[in-house]
């Protein structure tokens, strides 16, 4: 199948939105615009949009930077990023087209 594949970078888990972290809503956004599955892949350090520096340390997991990456048809990419704007969540992302599909 022709797609997109969309990867949303969330530079602080500890961010929430209606009262669940930044992951856990877009987790639930993402089922509920039929999207099958998500990877959500920690990362050790970055930088966000306003050139501020994250990293996971022992004390500050909360600081932790996520990437959640999902592919699905267009227009359920463009129902989530969407949905994701109504919300007034401001995250970076990118989005590339990709052919996908299921083996065995």
């Amino acid at each position: 199948m022709q797609g997109s594949q969309l990867t949303v970078y969330a530079a602080n888990q500890t961010h929430r939105i209606h009262h669940m972290t930044v992951v856990d809503w877009l987790l639930d956004e993402i089922r509920k615009v039929g999207i099958q599955g998500a990877t959500v892949v920690a990362v050790a350090e970055g930088v966000d949009t306003q050139g501020r520096y994250h990293a996971a340390r022992f004390f500050e997991l909360g600081e932790q930077s996520v990437a959640v990456t999902v592919a699905g048809t267009d227009g359920e990419i463009d129902a989530l990023l969407d949905i994701i704007r109504q919300a007034g969540m401001h995250l970076f992302y990118t989005r590339y087209p990709v052919e996908y599909g299921l083996l065995g």
